[in-house]
């Protein structure tokens, strides 16, 4: 039996992978920009490439960003993909100041500092082994996915307010980058699952199981 997941189609996300590896797991793939059917979604996965705030100002200009917060109101599972990660937070500093869904409380700020460019090759690209962090359960990632390989791409990163939210991280050049953020049935992971191998295949198995 097929499992129902609705994709938010906003002309930023890496579709047809994520699609590709939805399908591979036994998913129904909605694809839709239909606030309608994002409120009435079972499962939500929102994609993400690109800058943070071309990003938000897509969700804006197709009237999703209102749908997508009401759709959390309905305590189903959402899960966003890198930049869809990171739009989860309050804000983002990337090219100037922007205005995140404000789903989980925090801000988006460069792996490294100004200062610290030379020191720090941006983007962050390749594969990294995941350190899940042992004081958070969350049914996610679960003990399987404890220094998977995951693979990466991207220059600033997630700081939720909350530490606890923060379910894994890996090691970039001595910075400690956040991979995984969530609170409840509200998730990010800053990887892309669908270029990750058998291991990011069974994180979307995961996410499916909730």
């Amino acid at each position: 039996m097929s499992i129902p997941v609705t994709l938010v189609d906003y002309g930023a996300g890496n579709i047809r992978s994520v699609t590709r590896a939805l399908e591979h797991e036994g998913a129904e793939v909605i694809l839709t920009a239909s606030p309608k059917d994002i409120i009435r979604a079972e499962r939500l996965l929102l994609p993400g490439v690109g800058a943070f705030g071309h990003c938000m100002r897509e969700l804006g200009t197709r009237g999703l960003t209102e749908a997508l917060k009401e759709y959390v109101t309905k305590q189903r599972p959402f899960l966003g993909i890198c930049v869809g990660m990171q739009m989860l937070l309050d804000s983002s500093e990337e090219f100037g100041e922007h205005e995140g869904l404000g789903l989980i409380s925090g801000r988006v700020k460069a792996i490294a500092p100004q200062a610290d460019k030379e020191r720090v090759v941006l983007p962050a690209t390749g594969w990294m082994s995941l350190n899940t962090h042992s004081r958070v359960s969350h049914p996610l990632l679960g003990d399987e996915l404890a220094g998977e390989a995951m693979y990466f791409v991207h220059s600033y990163m997630a700081h939720p307010q909350n530490p606890h939210a923060t379910l894994a991280s890996y090691r970039y050049h001595g910075v400690e980058v956040t991979a995984a953020i969530a609170e409840d049935h509200v998730m990010g992971v800053q990887f892309h699952p669908e270029k990750s191998g058998p291991a990011g295949l069974a994180l979307i198995r995961r996410f499916l199981s909730l």
